[in-house]
C-alpha cells in the first residue's frame, strides 16, 4: 500500500486531529490552574485590614526590642543631656587687672633723646579678661586655671542661673596652671571628677565655657592625644590631654568632660593658627593639689634637679645599654638634690623603686606623686654597668 493511498491519508489526518484537541484540552487545563493561582495570591497581599486587637495580640508576642548599647555609647541626646547636667557647675569669670601702657609708639631712643624716660610717661589701665570654671565643691569653691585670674584686681563669677558673686583667689599654682576662687554660696551644683588615667585617644569629650563671653558653650569632639607638650618642641613628651572639641579665648579654666558627665581635663590652652588642637590639663593633676588650694596651702614641688631626654635607638646603642626606653640625664642642677647623689650627666635612668621609666614623661610623673624630702631609689646605667642611686627629693626653688 502506497503512502498516498486515501485510507492512509485518512487515519494521517484523524491522528492529528486527536492530537490537537488533545493539546488545546491540556493548555485550557493549565491555564485555568494558574489563573486560579494568581488570583489567590493576588487576594492575599490585598488582604483586609485585621482588627485592631488580633494586631496587639500579635505585637504581645512577638514584642520588638533595642538591643542594650554598651557603657559611654553615643544615644541619642546623650550629649545634651551631660551639658545639661553638668552646665549647671560651669562658671563664667571675668575679671579686672592693671597693665601699664606707653601713650606713643616710639622705642627707647627716642625717649632719651628728650631726656625722658618711657616709663615716666606710661599709664596705668583697666583690662577686662574672661574665662571659665567650674564648682567643685557645693559650698562656693571654683576650680579654674591660673592665667584666668592672675594678677586680678577684681574677680566676678556668674552661675549658670545668672547669679553674680565676687571671687576671692584661694590658692594659686602657677606651674600646673591652677587655682581655685571661693564664692560665698552655699548648696551649690558641684560637678565629679573622673580619673584622667584611664582616658583613651578616641573617647568622646565634650567642652563647655565661655569662648569670646558666649556664655556655656557646649562643644564636642574626642580625645585625640596624651602626654603632649607646651613648652618647646610639641613633639616632646608632656602631660597635656589634646581634644579637638573646639576650644576658644573664654574656654580657659572649664571643664573637658568624658561621656559619663565626669570631668577628666581642665581646658587651658589652644594653638591659634591650628584647627582643633586644643590642651586640657589631666583632673588626676588638679586632684592631688586641690585640697592644698582650698586652704590656700603654698604649693611646692619635688625636685631631682635635673634635665632629661628620651633613651633612643641611637642612644641606647651609643651607651651600650640593651634598655631601649629610659631618660637621660643632660644636666644637673648645681647644689640639687641629683649632684648631692652622684648623679651625673650621661646616666641613663632606667627605674625609679620598681617603675620601669618608659619615657620623660613617667619618670616626672613619679616624681610629681611624691613630696619633698621622700627617698626615691633609682636604677641607672653608667659606664656599662648598672647600679642604684638613693636621692633624697628636694623642694623645686621658685625660679
Amino acid at each position: 500500500m502506497s503512502l498516498d493511498s486515501p485510507n492512509r491519508r485518512k487515519k494521517l489526518f484523524i491522528s492529528y486531529v486527536v492530537v490537537a484537541a488533545v493539546s488545546v484540552l491540556i493548555t485550557w487545563l493549565v491555564f485555568l490552574y494558574f489563573g486560579n493561582s494568581g488570583e489567590i495570591l493576588a487576594a492575599t497581599n490585598n488582604l483586609p485590614e485585621e482588627p485592631a486587637s488580633s494586631v496587639a495580640v500579635s505585637e504581645t508576642v512577638q514584642p520588638i526590642t533595642v538591643a542594650a548599647q554598651p557603657s559611654g555609647y553615643m544615644l541619642k541626646d546623650s550629649i545634651a543631656d551631660v551639658a545639661e547636667r553638668v552646665g549647671r557647675a560651669v562658671v563664667n569669670i571675668d575679671t579686672k587687672r592693671t597693665v601699664k601702657v606707653s601713650p606713643m609708639p616710639f622705642g627707647d631712643l627716642f625717649y632719651e633723646f628728650f631726656g625722658m624716660r618711657q616709663q615716666d610717661i606710661s599709664r596705668e589701665v583697666e583690662v577686662p579678661a574672661i574665662g571659665s570654671g567650674f564648682i567643685v565643691k557645693t559650698d562656693g569653691y571654683v576650680l579654674t586655671n591660673n592665667h584666668v585670674i592672675e594678677g586680678a584686681k577684681e574677680i566676678v563669677v556668674t552661675l549658670a542661673d545668672g547669679r553674680k558673686f565676687d571671687g576671692k583667689a584661694m590658692g594659686r599654682d602657677p606651674r600646673n596652671d591652677l587655682a581655685i576662687v571661693k564664692i560665698e554660696a552655699k548648696n551649690l551644683p558641684a560637678v565629679q571628677l573622673g580619673d584622667s588615667d584611664k582616658v583613651r585617644p578616641g573617647d568622646f569629650a565634650i567642652a563647655i565655657g565661655n569662648p569670646y563671653g558666649l556664655q556655656h558653650t557646649v562643644t564636642a569632639g574626642i580625645i585625640s592625644g596624651l602626654a603632649r607638650s607646651l613648652d618647646g618642641d610639641p613633639k616632646e613628651p608632656g602631660i597635656y590631654i589634646q581634644t579637638d572639641a573646639a576650644i576658644n579665648r573664654g574656654n580657659s579654666g572649664g571643664p573637658l568632660i568624658d561621656i559619663d558627665g565626669k570631668v577628666v581635663g581642665i581646658n587651658t590652652a589652644i594653638i591659634p593658627q591650628a584647627q582643633g588642637l586644643g590642651f586640657a590639663i589631666p583632673v588626676n593633676v588638679a586632684k592631688s593639689v586641690m585640697d592644698d588650694l582650698i586652704s590656700g596651702k603654698k604649693i611646692t614641688y619635688p625636685w631631682i634637679g635635673i634635665q632629661l631626654q628620651d633613651l633612643t635607638t641611637q642612644l641606647s646603642e651609643y651607651f651600650g645599654v640593651r634598655e631601649k626606653s629610659g631618660a637621660v640625664v643632660a644636666y644637673v642642677y648645681p647644689n640639687s638634690p641629683a649632684e648631692k647623689s652622684g648623679l651625673k650627666e650621661g646616666d641613663i635612668i632606667l627605674k625609679i623603686g620598681d617603675v620601669e621609666i618608659k619615657n620623660i614623661t613617667k619618670l616626672q610623673d613619679e616624681v610629681r606623686n611624691r613630696k619633698a624630702g621622700d627617698k626615691v631609689v633609682l636604677q641607672v646605667w653608667r659606664n656599662k654597668n648598672y647600679m642604684l642611686i638613693t636621692v633624697v627629693l628636694g623642694e623645686m626653688p621658685d625660679e
